[in-house]
Order: C-alpha cells, then sequence, then structure tokens
C-alpha cells in the first residue's frame, strides 16, 4: 500500500507538471478542448439548432448565453488522476493500457454530460448553475474516477484467479490390493505302525 501510495503521488505530480508546460496546453490541451465544444454542439444540434461552437466556447446563438470550458472543465485533471492510479496499480501491461483507454471514455464521456448541463442550467437559473458547476459536477467528476478505478482494480482481480475446470474431478486413487497370504504348511500326522518319526541307523546294542 505505501509502494502503490508514493508511486501514485510521484506519477501524479508528474503528469501535472506535464501538463502545464506551455508546449503541451498549446498543442494538446488546447486543441483538446475546442475538440470536446465541437463533440457537445454536435450532440445538442440533434435536439436543439441554436446551439454552436467557437473555440473553446459553447455558446446560444439565440440568447447570447454561452460556457467556456476551462482548465479543470475539460476532464483532463480527471484523467491525470486516473491515470496515475492505474499505471501505480500492480497490474500487467495489458491490463494497464486497458484500463487507460476506458477510463479516459468513460470520464470524457460524463464530462461531455457536465457541459452540456450546464450550458442549460446557466440559461435556466445562474444560482444552480454555479453549485452545480462549483460543487455537485466536481464531486461526480471525481466519484466517477473513483468508481472506474475500482471497477478496473476489480476486472484485474477477476482475471488473475483460475478459472474454473469444466472437466469432472478424478476419481480417488483405488486401495492398493492386500498383500497375498502365503498359504498354511500343511500338519504332518506320523504314519499308524510306526513307532517313532525318527530314522535310527545305530547298531543294536549287545546283550
Amino acid at each position: 500500500m505505501l509502494r502503490f501510495f508514493l508511486t501514485f503521488v510521484v506519477l501524479q505530480l508528474t503528469l501535472f507538471g506535464i501538463n502545464m508546460l506551455g508546449v503541451v496546453q498549446q498543442h494538446l490541451v488546447l486543441p483538446w478542448t475546442a475538440l470536446l465544444a465541437r463533440i457537445c454542439v454536435a450532440l445538442v444540434t440533434l435536439f436543439d439548432s441554436t446551439a454552436a461552437s467557437a473555440g473553446k466556447v459553447l455558446w446560444n446563438t439565440v440568447t447570447g448565453f454561452g460556457v467556456s470550458i476551462e482548465p479543470g472543465c475539460n476532464g483532463i485533471e480527471a484523467c491525470i488522476v486516473l491515470f496515475a492510479a492505474v499505471l501505480a496499480f500492480p497490474s500487467s501491461w495489458r491490463h494497464k493500457m486497458i484500463g487507460l483507454a476506458l477510463g479516459f471514455v468513460a470520464v470524457q464521456g460524463l464530462n461531455v454530460v457536465r457541459v452540456i448541463s450546464l450550458f442549460y442550467l446557466g440559461q435556466w437559473n445562474t444560482a444552480v448553475f454555479n453549485f452545480a458547476h462549483e460543487y455537485l459536477w466536481q464531486a461526480l467528476i471525481m466519484l466517477d474516477v473513483l468508481v472506474v478505478w475500482l471497477l478496473w482494480v476489480r476486472a484485474g482481480a477477476k482475471s488473475q484467479a483460475l478459472p474454473p475446470s469444466d472437466e469432472p474431478p478424478a476419481p480417488p486413487p483405488a486401495a492398493p490390493p492386500p498383500a497375498p497370504v502365503p498359504p498354511t504348511p500343511p500338519v504332518l500326522r506320523p504314519a499308524e505302525g510306526l513307532v517313532s518319526t525318527s530314522l535310527d541307523l545305530s547298531p543294536p546294542l549287545a546283550r
């Protein structure tokens, strides 16, 4: 646990430091944020033709209301936390790559829902918009990160367990056959008319 925690902290600080670099912001973060705004507009225009996007801003062409997707709202920071937890946990690299890919989709999918909901909450009620933006959605995004990571850990534990065999269990070994009992030698009985069973070859004594 201590090794996991220290690795998690080091990876998280490293990834956040890389995220703050100007070249990363210019060539990765800003293009992704603009793409996120276009994804949100593409989904909203399925039922609302008044939505449009300009850069990282999602706005209503009729009312003029818009939301700007700033750092912290593009899902990158939440993905960094999830990536650090996945990479720090002891697991195979194949399982790590699956966790990174599925985790990114899960976090960014929920983040799209967050941006679209805030876009309409802001047009409906400013107080509700501020509460949802500053507290509710922040907690939900981090809860999403935790749930995704726990499900990933559980899936890894199941994959490492040995699958049950479909073959019937082998019968217990048969007991060794009993050792053969040697036959009992027959009891010799003296024949009738014999005085002794011994043969005396000595000469008779003179009288």
